[in-house]
């Protein structure tokens, strides 16, 4: 091949190389993709070229962290930034998805209702808030809006939450609550989400039911619940969830619940532990549960959750009626979940002397563990009706290649 040939191709090629792929598609395929990005970093884009200069005013999604801020007078130019994008934005775009967090700082209340009020005006759908204060900061019209399909409130722990009774939320399908307390009305039972018609999933985080009385759960439509729990605030909760396929819980099992029509229910991960304090109420309350899953066909378990088992006296003696239609049983080992102590039966029966206590509480600190016959035979007690199904040990603190 001549040089003058090899030249043509290296140009050719250099051309290729250099060629602005990504400013050749199409405003809507950057925009999607411009949307995965925090919005500080979206915005940024505009010195790449005039093509991109105006794009990310038409954004379909805005994340705003104040994590990614540092410096002197964060939370000043943390608002002045989200102020001055929600200003320029074109106005005439619709805000498909808005996630705002600020839990460091105590953001201004009038700045922080536009924020919701400017998403609510732009029919948001998807939109997640995590913020430091009171449930009083949200506007009014937040639990109006016809077109949010998915709503995760978190607000800072230690506030007074209480969570509107009545909510208009037609088209909501997924809420995530964390941090709130559930008010009670007639005979102590609280019905917080007896609205939402379209609702299939659910999430309450560290949540809570005022004067310790029962949260009702009753929707046609609801698939997937999910529990965080990490203290021991104690209440019922009565489940009338006919769709009901998946159940999660992380944390302590500190609830007296009572399912009710849960044939649909096949799937099932706990995560369990209990505080040294409460080594009576949790082991039992679990087995009150498993002792309700009697058409599951999977359920997922960590090592803690066996060891919380194994502080029922006399468990491996036990008969439960369900877990006869299991297909798998995963035990998730995870070295820093493993540090829960595994009390004997004596133990428990005989906590005689606070210095006897104290030891106990040293044992949890040290962390000890059950040994591989004792987790055996947990896992045995939990296959009683289902001898054949197999058993899959996931270690989840090894690393993978």
């Amino acid at each position: 091949m001549s040089n003058s040939v090899m030249n043509k191709v290296e140009i050719s090629d250099n051309n290729v190389h250099n060629k602005d792929m990504l400013s050749d598609l199409p405003d809507c395929i950057i925009l999607h993709i411009l949307s995965f990005l925090i919005t500080k970093h979206a915005v940024t884009t505009c010195i790449l070229s005039s093509r991109w200069n105006d794009l990310w005013k038409r954004l379909p999604a805005l994340i705003f962290h104040i994590s990614d801020f540092r410096g002197f007078r964060t939370n000043k130019i943390f608002s002045e930034f989200v102020s001055k994008v929600l200003s320029l934005r074109d106005s005439s775009v619709s805000l498909h998805t808005l996630d705002f967090e600020n839990r460091s700082i105590l953001l201004e209340v009038p700045i922080f209702k536009w924020i919701v009020n400017y998403a609510i005006s732009h029919r948001v759908q998807r939109l997640r808030l995590s913020v430091n204060g009171g449930i009083a900061q949200i506007p009014l019209a937040l639990f109006s809006s016809h077109t949010l399909t998915h709503l995760s409130l978190s607000i800072c722990y230690g506030c007074e939450n209480l969570f509107p009774k009545s909510l208009n939320l037609p088209a909501l399908s997924t809420l995530e609550l964390e941090n709130f307390t559930f008010s009670v009305g007639d005979k102590d039972c609280a019905e917080p989400f007896s609205t939402f018609n379209r609702l299939n999933r659910l999430l309450i985080s560290h949540c809570n039911v005022e004067n310790w009385g029962t949260l009702c759960i009753s929707s046609a439509t609801l698939v997937n619940f999910t529990m965080y729990n990490d203290s021991d605030d104690y209440y019922k909760i009565e489940l009338c969830t006919p769709s009901l396929c998946t159940f999660s819980f992380r944390g302590v099992p500190y609830h007296d619940i009572s399912w009710s029509n849960i044939s649909s229910l096949k799937h099932v991960d706990i995560d369990a532990e209990v505080f040294p304090y409460t080594c009576y109420g949790p082991p039992l309350f679990l087995f009150n549960w498993l002792s309700e899953f009697a058409n599951i066909k999977s359920l997922t378990v960590t090592a803690t959750t066996l060891q919380v088992l194994s502080l029922i006296p006399g468990l491996l003696k036990f008969k439960i009626p369900s877990l006869g239609k299991l297909k798998s049983l995963k035990v998730k080992i995870d070295e820093i979940q493993c540090g829960l102590l595994a009390l004997s039966n004596d133990k428990l029966q005989d906590i005689k002397s606070k210095k006897e206590a104290a030891m106990i509480h040293k044992a949890f600190d040290l962390g000890l563990e059950l040994s591989p016959l004792e987790l055996d035979g947990v896992v045995d007690f939990l296959l009683q009706n289902s001898p054949s199904v197999k058993v899959d040990i996931v270690d989840c603190g090894k690393k993978t290649s």
